[in-house]
């Protein structure tokens, strides 16, 4: 795929931000305008899940692992994870040879609790299975993590729930994945930390904590409002967490997260599927996404096209694009 008509590339200067804060943005990727058309049309599709890949009855109770992946059956979503605006920067980060290997939907509705603060190397904090495992370095083990484009497909307010940053605290790990969580969904909407509503859908986030007397300093936080089409990109080892929505009911907030990683990285090594959450779903007819780039490791599954055939077309980054 090529397009000489833009350029999204970081410039040294926003890679050094970058490096220093561990995220960049917001970012404009749609007109206000745009978004919500297409926000409208994907909220039509979501109902239908029949060519969905995770099936209805592996979901479990609550509704996250239905959020997984749908850019896999949903044409706009299809599109959403090619978008040059946002694979390119994070092409300026990662390199040429990008997969995205999951999507999410982050909703929040009037009364929902904030989320926990958090980090994720490996993803394996639910389940203590890593979902993702980049290569050793020089005999030790990598730091991992994925770099995480979080768009506003609605307003996202202090009021209904946004997202909030510790810029900085993206390199030392403050969790150990490897120890898991216990599940409760009774506690979802229940608890209060440091006078805040948090909870993590239905896990509560402490227990993965290395010090458990260890405490997160909230005076580095803000809170990032965000307009619909706005889109953040940081790394998922960035302290981040969200507000509990105090607004009203129409006012709710939607955010997706698109998450990629290069080739080399393995994706959900030695597993036939995924529980956490209530639900278990298989892995069977999951494959993940060549957005830029070529695959020289050939160590994952991919997929050149979605379950109702929107072709996937890689970028190539590594050519100058433009004079």
């Amino acid at each position: 795929m090529s397009d000489k008509t833009s350029d999204f590339r970081l410039t040294p200067e926003e890679l050094a931000k970058f490096e220093e804060q561990g995220f960049i943005g917001p970012i404009k990727v749609y007109e206000p305008e745009e978004m919500e058309r297409r926000w409208r049309e994907i909220r039509r599709a979501i109902p239908d899940r029949s060519r969905a890949i995770y099936p209805e009855d592996s979901l479990g109770a609550v509704t996250n692992l239905s959020n997984y992946d749908r850019h896999l059956d949903i044409d706009l979503l299809s599109e959403h994870i090619m978008q040059r605006a946002i694979v390119e920067r994070v092409a300026s980060i990662l390199g040429p040879n990008l997969l995205c290997w999951r999507t999410e939907f982050f909703p929040k509705y009037q009364g929902d609790e904030g989320t926990d603060w958090h980090q994720a190397a490996t993803f394996a904090h639910s389940s203590g299975r890593p979902q993702i495992q980049w290569p050793a370095q020089n005999d030790a083990p990598a730091f991992g993590g994925t770099i995480t484009a979080w768009t506003a497909f609605t307003h996202s307010t202090k009021e209904n729930g946004c997202l909030q940053l510790m810029p900085g605290t993206h390199r030392v790990m403050n969790y150990d994945e490897s120890l898991g969580m216990s599940y409760n969904p009774d506690t979802i909407n229940k608890r209060e930390k440091e006078s805040v509503r948090r909870g993590f859908f239905g896990y509560d986030y402490r227990e993965l904590q290395k010090d458990p007397n260890w405490r997160p300093d909230e005076s580095k936080a803000f809170s990032l409002v965000m307009q619909p089409g706005e889109c953040v990109i940081f790394w998922s080892t960035l302290m981040h967490g969200s507000l509990p929505h105090t607004g009203s009911k129409k006012d709710y907030r939607m955010g997706f997260a698109t998450r990629y990683v290069p080739t080399q990285v393995k994706i959900y090594p030695d597993l036939d599927d995924v529980s956490e959450y209530g639900g278990t779903i298989p892995l069977e007819n999951y494959a993940a996404v060549l957005v830029a780039g070529k695959d020289e490791y050939g160590i994952n599954k991919l997929t050149d096209r979605s379950r109702r055939g929107h072709r996937f077309v890689p970028w190539d980054f590594r050519q100058p694009v433009g004079n």
